[in-house]
Protein backbone atom coordinates (compact mmCIF):
# COMPACT_ATOMS: atom_id res chain seq x y z
CA UNK A 1 0.00 0.00 0.00
CA UNK A 2 1.05 3.46 -1.13
CA UNK A 3 0.36 7.23 0.25
CA UNK A 4 -1.06 9.12 -2.41
CA UNK A 5 0.38 12.22 -1.53
CA UNK A 6 2.24 14.16 1.30
CA UNK A 7 0.61 14.66 4.22
CA UNK A 8 1.59 17.17 7.33
CA UNK A 9 0.51 16.63 10.69
CA UNK A 10 1.34 18.33 13.83
CA UNK A 11 0.60 17.40 17.75
CA UNK A 12 1.38 19.25 21.11
CA UNK A 13 2.53 16.94 23.98
CA UNK A 14 3.37 18.59 27.13
CA UNK A 15 3.91 22.09 25.13
CA UNK A 16 6.61 19.87 22.81
CA UNK A 17 5.18 20.58 19.27
CA UNK A 18 6.09 17.26 17.13
CA UNK A 19 4.91 17.85 13.16
CA UNK A 20 4.87 15.05 11.10
CA UNK A 21 5.81 14.81 7.48
CA UNK A 22 5.05 11.92 4.98
CA UNK A 23 6.80 11.76 1.93
CA UNK A 24 6.00 9.18 -0.94
CA UNK A 25 8.98 8.28 -2.18
CA UNK A 26 9.74 5.92 -5.30
CA UNK A 27 13.11 5.39 -4.72
CA UNK A 28 16.03 5.30 -2.81
CA UNK A 29 18.03 7.94 -4.22
CA UNK A 30 15.19 10.87 -3.38
CA UNK A 31 15.66 10.70 0.15
CA UNK A 32 18.76 12.95 0.68
CA UNK A 33 16.84 15.61 -0.65
CA UNK A 34 13.91 14.99 1.14
CA UNK A 35 15.71 14.83 4.62
CA UNK A 36 17.48 18.22 3.20
CA UNK A 37 14.35 20.11 2.77
CA UNK A 38 12.91 19.83 5.99
CA UNK A 39 16.06 20.02 8.05
CA UNK A 40 16.72 23.74 6.14
CA UNK A 41 12.84 24.36 6.74
CA UNK A 42 13.22 23.42 10.43
CA UNK A 43 16.60 24.61 11.03
CA UNK A 44 15.51 25.74 14.48
CA UNK A 45 14.26 22.07 15.33
CA UNK A 46 15.71 20.32 18.57
CA UNK A 47 15.03 17.04 16.57
CA UNK A 48 14.54 16.20 13.35
CA UNK A 49 13.75 12.31 13.50
CA UNK A 50 12.32 9.93 10.55
CA UNK A 51 11.84 6.08 9.41
CA UNK A 52 11.55 5.02 6.23
CA UNK A 53 10.82 2.22 3.99
CA UNK A 54 11.54 2.38 0.36
CA UNK A 55 12.64 -0.36 -2.17
CA UNK A 56 12.60 -2.92 0.26
CA UNK A 57 14.92 -0.82 2.26
CA UNK A 58 14.36 -0.11 6.08
CA UNK A 59 16.17 2.66 8.21
CA UNK A 60 15.16 4.47 11.35
CA UNK A 61 17.47 7.53 13.20
CA UNK A 62 16.58 8.79 16.80
CA UNK A 63 18.40 12.21 15.24
CA UNK A 64 19.70 12.67 19.02
CA UNK A 65 16.92 11.58 20.96
CA UNK A 66 17.27 8.67 23.80
CA UNK A 67 18.37 5.28 21.99
CA UNK A 68 14.60 3.79 20.20
CA UNK A 69 12.27 6.50 21.49
CA UNK A 70 12.18 8.22 17.88
CA UNK A 71 13.18 6.32 14.91
CA UNK A 72 12.16 3.06 15.60
CA UNK A 73 8.19 3.93 17.00
CA UNK A 74 7.66 5.52 13.58
CA UNK A 75 9.30 2.43 11.87
CA UNK A 76 7.42 0.94 13.57
CA UNK A 77 4.12 2.69 12.99
CA UNK A 78 4.84 2.58 9.49
CA UNK A 79 5.50 -1.57 9.43
CA UNK A 80 1.79 -1.86 11.20
CA UNK A 81 0.14 0.30 8.38
CA UNK A 82 1.64 -1.26 5.87
CA UNK A 83 2.83 1.05 3.56
CA UNK A 84 5.81 1.04 1.14
CA UNK A 85 7.86 3.66 -0.58
CA UNK A 86 7.17 6.58 2.32
CA UNK A 87 9.38 8.77 4.63
CA UNK A 88 8.38 9.77 7.96
CA UNK A 89 10.05 12.98 9.21
CA UNK A 90 8.95 13.93 12.84
CA UNK A 91 10.28 17.38 13.60
CA UNK A 92 10.68 18.46 17.38
CA UNK A 93 10.66 21.55 19.44
CA UNK A 94 11.15 20.67 22.65
CA UNK A 95 8.87 22.40 25.36
CA UNK A 96 10.47 22.42 28.49
CA UNK A 97 9.13 19.40 30.19
CA UNK A 98 10.43 15.62 29.56
CA UNK A 99 8.88 13.11 28.90
CA UNK A 100 11.00 10.11 30.19
CA UNK A 101 11.56 7.30 27.11
CA UNK A 102 8.14 5.61 27.45
CA UNK A 103 6.39 9.10 26.51
CA UNK A 104 8.74 10.28 23.78
CA UNK A 105 8.29 6.84 21.86
CA UNK A 106 4.37 7.34 22.33
CA UNK A 107 4.78 10.98 21.16
CA UNK A 108 6.37 10.02 17.67
CA UNK A 109 4.53 6.83 17.32
CA UNK A 110 1.21 8.74 17.67
CA UNK A 111 2.31 11.73 15.62
CA UNK A 112 2.65 9.51 12.85
CA UNK A 113 0.12 7.47 13.20
CA UNK A 114 -2.09 10.57 13.43
CA UNK A 115 -0.67 11.91 9.95
CA UNK A 116 -1.51 8.28 8.20
CA UNK A 117 -5.23 8.77 9.64
CA UNK A 118 -5.02 11.40 7.00
CA UNK A 119 -3.55 10.17 4.29
CA UNK A 120 -4.48 8.88 1.11
CA UNK A 121 -3.59 5.65 -0.06
CA UNK A 122 -3.80 3.54 -2.83
CA UNK A 123 -2.65 -0.24 -4.24
CA UNK A 124 -1.14 -0.82 -7.06
CA UNK A 125 -2.15 -3.84 -9.24
CA UNK A 126 -1.43 -5.15 -13.12
CA UNK A 127 -4.08 -6.11 -15.49
CA UNK A 128 -3.43 -8.15 -19.19
CA UNK A 129 -2.71 -5.69 -21.99
CA UNK A 130 -3.58 -5.65 -25.55
CA UNK A 131 -3.12 -4.15 -28.97
CA UNK A 132 -4.76 -3.81 -32.07
CA UNK A 133 -3.46 -1.93 -35.32
CA UNK A 134 -6.43 -1.22 -37.93
CA UNK A 135 -7.28 1.20 -40.35
CA UNK A 136 -9.31 4.43 -39.02
CA UNK A 137 -12.99 3.33 -39.77
CA UNK A 138 -12.45 -0.22 -37.85
CA UNK A 139 -10.83 2.10 -35.20
CA UNK A 140 -13.50 4.27 -35.32
CA UNK A 141 -16.12 1.29 -34.38
CA UNK A 142 -13.67 -0.45 -31.70
CA UNK A 143 -13.12 2.83 -29.72
CA UNK A 144 -16.73 3.09 -29.54
CA UNK A 145 -17.19 -0.62 -27.78
CA UNK A 146 -14.03 -0.36 -25.83
CA UNK A 147 -15.07 2.80 -23.78
CA UNK A 148 -17.21 0.65 -21.41
CA UNK A 149 -15.51 -2.22 -21.31
CA UNK A 150 -11.95 -1.02 -20.60
CA UNK A 151 -9.70 0.16 -17.46
CA UNK A 152 -7.34 1.57 -20.04
CA UNK A 153 -7.34 2.68 -23.39
CA UNK A 154 -4.88 4.79 -25.56
CA UNK A 155 -5.26 4.98 -29.02
CA UNK A 156 -3.03 6.53 -31.19
CA UNK A 157 -3.52 7.89 -35.38
CA UNK A 158 -0.60 7.30 -37.64
CA UNK A 159 -0.64 5.99 -41.22
CA UNK A 160 -2.49 2.76 -39.17
CA UNK A 161 -4.23 3.40 -35.69
CA UNK A 162 -2.73 1.59 -32.92
CA UNK A 163 -5.27 0.76 -29.83
CA UNK A 164 -3.90 -0.41 -26.53
CA UNK A 165 -6.02 -0.96 -23.97
CA UNK A 166 -6.99 -3.44 -21.09
CA UNK A 167 -10.64 -5.12 -20.27
CA UNK A 168 -12.30 -5.09 -17.03
CA UNK A 169 -13.38 -8.55 -18.14
CA UNK A 170 -10.67 -10.87 -20.22
CA UNK A 171 -14.27 -12.33 -21.45
CA UNK A 172 -15.14 -9.29 -23.32
CA UNK A 173 -11.51 -10.62 -25.81
CA UNK A 174 -13.79 -12.82 -27.77
CA UNK A 175 -16.48 -9.68 -28.34
CA UNK A 176 -13.82 -7.35 -30.05
CA UNK A 177 -12.26 -9.88 -32.07
CA UNK A 178 -15.42 -10.79 -33.46
CA UNK A 179 -15.53 -7.19 -34.50
CA UNK A 180 -14.09 -8.57 -38.02
CA UNK A 181 -10.96 -10.78 -37.94
CA UNK A 182 -8.86 -8.49 -35.61
CA UNK A 183 -5.30 -9.69 -35.16
CA UNK A 184 -5.20 -9.12 -30.91
CA UNK A 185 -1.41 -8.97 -29.81
CA UNK A 186 -0.56 -9.54 -26.28
CA UNK A 187 1.52 -6.88 -24.56
CA UNK A 188 3.13 -6.17 -21.28
CA UNK A 189 0.90 -5.73 -18.29
CA UNK A 190 -0.52 -2.03 -17.66
CA UNK A 191 0.17 -1.01 -14.32
CA UNK A 192 -2.69 0.52 -12.93
CA UNK A 193 -3.58 1.95 -9.42
CA UNK A 194 -6.74 2.23 -7.42
CA UNK A 195 -7.50 3.98 -4.11
CA UNK A 196 -7.76 2.21 -0.66
CA UNK A 197 -11.01 2.95 1.74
Amino acid sequence: MYVKEPVTNTIIIEKSRFITYLRPLPKLDDFSSALKEIRKKHYDATHVCYAYIIEGTKKANDDGEPGGTAGMPILNVLEKRGVENIAAFVVRYFGGIKLGAGGLARAYGNSVKEALDRAVFYDIYYVPGHRVICDYETANRLNHKLRNITVYLNIEYKEEVTISFALKNEDDLMMIKDLGGLMIEDTDPIKMTKVVE
